[in-house]
């Protein structure tokens, strides 16, 4: 198996505080770090856009790891590569077509950006299986994307099974990651599953034990 990657997901940060928590995290050992950005349209919940993220990405040494849950990716993935994302991540939900994930794919990877494609609890894992050879990143939302704090759908550990079953077979090179009621516990199936990446945020944040919280994810 290989090293788990955790990625902090900075939505459950204290915002009076973000570069102090960002701080606590990387020297805690994660490796990448979370953006949840919410459109209030795609998703129910606004968080927060580019200028967060530009401000942010160069105080730290972590990979940015910016998943982007808004209605039209195509016009605004530009933005977010340009304010810093390594990983950007967007909704297979959010586009009309297949034609139309592969145009964002290229966009991504034409701004010298890593591509990741997410899909929501009730979309089969199946869907992104057309993608995946242009993907560096497929993402599990194991819960419905819009708010923190909820706990994990079961079900996810079938997609993620699958999913790690299917790209294996076919000898593809795609991480695979989850978000959503990430702890301890959740953490060891999504590991036996097949899982790459951990998205955890109230888990993480708000504790005086992360290095510890961090190794037990691992």
């Amino acid at each position: 198996m290989n090293k788990i990657i955790v990625a902090p997901s900075i939505l459950s940060a204290d915002f009076n505080h973000l570069l102090e928590d960002i701080k606590k995290v990387e020297e805690a050992g994660a490796e990448w770090l979370h953006f949840d950005v919410m459109d209030g349209h795609f998703v129910p919940n606004i968080s927060f856009g580019q200028p967060v993220l530009k401000s942010i990405s160069h105080s730290h040494k972590m990979v940015n790891d910016v998943h982007i849950m808004i209605s039209d990716p195509f016009k605004y993935a530009p933005e977010f590569i340009k304010a810093g994302a390594n990983f950007l991540t967007f909704h297979y939900e959010a586009c009309k077509s297949d034609k139309e994930v592969f145009q964002v794919i290229d966009l991504i990877h034409d701004y010298g950006c890593k591509a990741g494609l997410s899909v929501k609890p009730n979309t089969p894992i199946e869907k992104v299986y057309p993608f995946l050879y242009s993907l560096d990143l497929v993402l599990v939302m194991s819960v419905e994307p819009g708010f923190g704090g909820q706990k994990f759908i079961p079900e996810s550990f079938s997609k993620i099974f699958k999913l790690r079953e299917y790209i294996n077979t076919n000898k593809i090179k795609c991480l695979i990651e989850v978000d959503g009621g990430i702890n301890e516990e959740t953490a060891k199936t999504c590991k036996l599953a097949g899982v790459d990446v951990l998205v955890a945020g109230s888990y993480l944040f708000g504790h005086d034990d992360i290095k510890e919280r961090i190794e037990k994810l691992r």
